[in-house]
């Protein structure tokens, strides 16, 4: 079964970074960090690519009290930029980059392309919904002060009065934008 697995890992395709100075060109990180960031990413990940189930394990360790997989499959889905079901380092960190290193606006523009999961430019209720859903359940039970039943509904309502400035049921990125900048 040894020599089986080997031959497993042979045949799975690879892939390596175009290279690192170009990374560095077009992330907020050094040649370094860089470096350690592959390291991990590698570790992880030998094959140089995640899969959404490879990124659904890795995620669930950090919220061991509840059920991450709906959050990481939106998470994962903002990560795969191009949108074909694989995240190579170069998504990681282009990713890792805005979050930790972005600017504000950056930062925020990410977030909005996390919570508009159908990709139309808008962010609906039923989004919304399913988004805080997720965050709920990926905290888990053991939540303090513990969460009434309605909890994500009203986190939804309040939302919306906050950002959905038109009052069209719809929150487009300006919105967003200007309502997280207040």
């Amino acid at each position: 079964s040894d020599k089986i697995e080997d031959e497993l890992e042979m045949t799975t395709v690879c892939h390596r970074p175009e290279g690192l100075e170009q990374l560095e060109a077009q992330t907020n990180f050094t040649k370094r960090e860089l470096q350690v960031l592959y390291r991990g990413f590698k570790n992880e990940c030998p094959s140089g690519v995640v899969n959404e189930e490879t990124f659904k394990q890795i995620y669930a360790q950090f919220f061991p009290h509840g059920d991450a997989s709906t959050y990481a499959h939106y998470l994962f889905n903002a990560f795969d930029t191009a949108q074909n079901g694989s995240v190579k380092f170069e998504d990681f960190v282009m990713a890792l980059s805005i979050l930790l290193r972005g600017t504000v606006h950056e930062k925020l523009r990410w977030t909005f392309n996390l919570y508009d999961i159908n990709k139309d430019g808008y962010i609906n209720k039923e989004e919304m919904m399913d988004i805080v859903k997720a965050i709920y359940d990926m905290m888990g039970k053991y939540t303090y002060p513990v969460l009434k039943e309605d909890a994500p509904r009203q986190h939804v309502e309040v939302f919306f009065q906050k950002m959905d400035k038109n009052k069209d049921g719809v929150v487009t990125l300006d919105e967003f934008l200007e309502s997280c900048q207040e």
